[in-house]
């Protein structure tokens, strides 16, 4: 075939995600009602449960055992979390498979110094200036609790817009106890997943060693609200995935369309042609990580890489969008490659499918106004703004009306005039992405969008399900879909475990479900709910979250 031919082969596969290529047996294979047939276990027109509202939160950049794993028991039930994880998850490999001493650490306030150093290690760091043999670190090769060394009260978050590659050193930033970003791209978390192993997180990262620190959940905003004494009950989804590898806007992309997006720019000749990523023979695209150095020529990009002769077999490939674009549309960043407009009649999202059924619903989205009007706060994030990649949702189109800012779904919680489904997208100070937000101050913006809605007049009738976009680069011990646990899947995810949970005021029990998710689960529940089609086949073969509201005791 030539490579024409098999670009347009792989393009067509891949984003219709053909049945051929979803792997899954027994219980965590089967949807819980026949989604082609759309059988229900309710009330036509309602959500599961009878709910007339469902409002998702959407949050940023954290695994489960980073965030919830310390959650410990709901009633009678253990939320898996990381007592329950092996010592081979725990110990992080090295490039050539030989496990670590220390983990090392350039987050500017984990490093040595300021910590001392405890551990030595013999492995090769790769730096700016060539190869330098061994390390010390105050860390052991294993997971270690990130607020025992980074305090929420601690003046470590940059000021906004401020990039800190490696953090702000205490005392020199703002309050909040902000650690480094860390790199969460779509061919590193493949290999960083190691095939379910979960011991290459370290590795295949810039940020190293924090990928292995975790905070105590029990001191989570979040978490002592549901405890308290006005607070709804709640069911922790255990074992959510986050429904494509990688980050941000691909993650995104797949909440509301359940697919990769194509670039129609990247074909032969076109301008995004040179968009594509190379790999190397472990499927690492990056030569620029302190503790990976690849053998080849590599290329971290946007794309995937091109099909042909020298793809690597085991992964995707094609013209597809899987690491941040620009949107066309307004808002958008003034550089950086854009993703041409997506065309809705050929491509459908969850918000044309609710339209088309006569359906209220609303995407809000902290500092949209101020955004699309041309005036974006310093961490307005466009490529969280998955609708305005469609060509339906554009400056003068029909779609754009169900665009809206974060306040007015603040408004609408507390006046008892929210839409079918609302979608909510945090502004970036108020998101828990590391680097630019703070852990804490994010988990409390969290409660209180769940105060609005749990303290309003439609609080019985409205379902909650809170979750994240992905996992933000950090370890957890539970191995996806296709690694090592049963589910549906397919060559773009599952990815890492993530938070997730389900709550309602109308709850009558808190509880825990292990059954398998992914964030498309989010997106068969509204279909199986309201009769409407699927996007492709992953929304159309996972589990709705049926299970978790009758857990939940509605």
């Amino acid at each position: 075939m030539s490579l024409a031919g098999l670009v347009a082969a792989c393009a067509t596969a891949s984003l219709a995600v053909s049945p051929g290529l979803l792997v899954g047996s027994g219980d965590d294979a089967s949807p819980d009602v026949p989604a082609r047939a759309h059988g229900h276990q309710h009330a036509r027109g309602t959500l599961p449960g009878g709910f007339r509202h469902l409002v998702v939160i959407y949050e940023e950049n954290h695994s489960f055992d980073n965030l919830y794993g310390g959650w410990g028991r709901v009633g009678r039930h253990r939320v898996e979390g990381r007592r329950q994880a092996s010592a081979q998850s725990r110990t992080q490999v090295a490039q050539d498979g030989t496990p670590y001493t220390c983990l090392l650490q350039n987050d500017v306030n984990l490093a040595t110094p300021p910590l001392s150093a405890r551990c030595a290690d013999s492995h090769t760091v790769y730096t700016s200036g060539g190869p330098v043999t061994g390390f010390t670190s105050h860390f052991h090769n294993g997971t270690f609790t990130i607020d025992r060394y980074i305090r929420p009260e601690d003046t470590t978050c940059p000021a906004p817009g401020q990039k800190a590659d490696h953090g702000v050193p205490k005392g020199q930033g703002l309050p909040g106890g902000c650690t480094q970003d860390l790199v969460h791209r779509f061919y590193q978390e493949q290999y960083q997943l190691d095939g379910g192993r979960q011991d290459r997180y370290v590795t295949g990262s810039d940020a190293v060693g924090l990928t292995m620190g975790h905070y105590r959940t029990r001191s989570l905003p979040v978490y002592r609200y549901l405890h308290s004494r006005r607070a709804p009950k709640y069911v922790v989804a255990d074992h959510f995935f986050q429904s494509a590898f990688g980050g941000s806007f691909l993650n995104h992309q797949w909440l509301i369309a359940a697919r990769s997006p194509l670039d129609t720019s990247a074909g032969p000749g076109g301008p995004d042609e040179g968009l594509h990523s190379v790999l190397d023979a472990d499927g690492f695209p990056n030569a620029s990580y302190p503790l990976y150095h690849p053998a080849t020529t590599v290329k971290d990009a946007q794309l995937t890489q091109a099909c042909g002769p020298a793809e690597h077999p085991a992964l995707a490939c094609g013209d597809f969008a899987v690491n941040t674009m620009q949107p066309s549309s307004p808002p958008a960043a003034a550089t950086g490659a854009r993703l041409p407009l997506i065309d809705d009649a050929t491509y459908p999202n969850i918000g044309d499918r609710l339209t088309d059924a006569g359906l209220s619903w609303s995407w809000y989205s902290g500092g949209w106004d101020a955004a699309a009007a041309g005036t974006p706060g310093p961490l307005f994030q466009y490529h969280h703004q998955p609708f305005n990649y469609f060509a339906d949702y554009a400056p003068g189109q029909p779609g754009r009306r169900h665009l809206r800012d974060e306040k007015r779904f603040f408004h609408a919680a507390r006046t008892g005039r929210l839409p079918a489904v609302s979608f909510v997208k945090p502004y970036g100070a108020e998101n828990e992405h590391p680097g630019y937000s703070s852990e804490p101050n994010g988990s409390d913006h969290l409660v209180r969008l769940l105060k609005a809605v749990t303290r309003g007049p439609q609080a019985r009738s409205t379902l909650v399900v809170v979750t994240y976009d992905e996992f933000g680069g950090q370890w957890d011990h539970v191995p996806p879909p296709g690694m090592g646990t049963r589910g549906v899947h397919d060559e773009w995810g599952p990815g890492t475990r993530i938070p997730a949970l389900v709550l309602s005021r109308s709850f009558r029990h808190s509880g825990v479900d292990h059954r398998v998710y992914d964030t498309t689960s989010i997106l068969a529940t509204i279909e199986h709910s309201f009769g409407l089609e699927p996007l492709s086949s992953r929304d159309a073969r996972v589990h709705g979250l049926a299970r978790a509201v009758r857990i939940g005791g509605r």
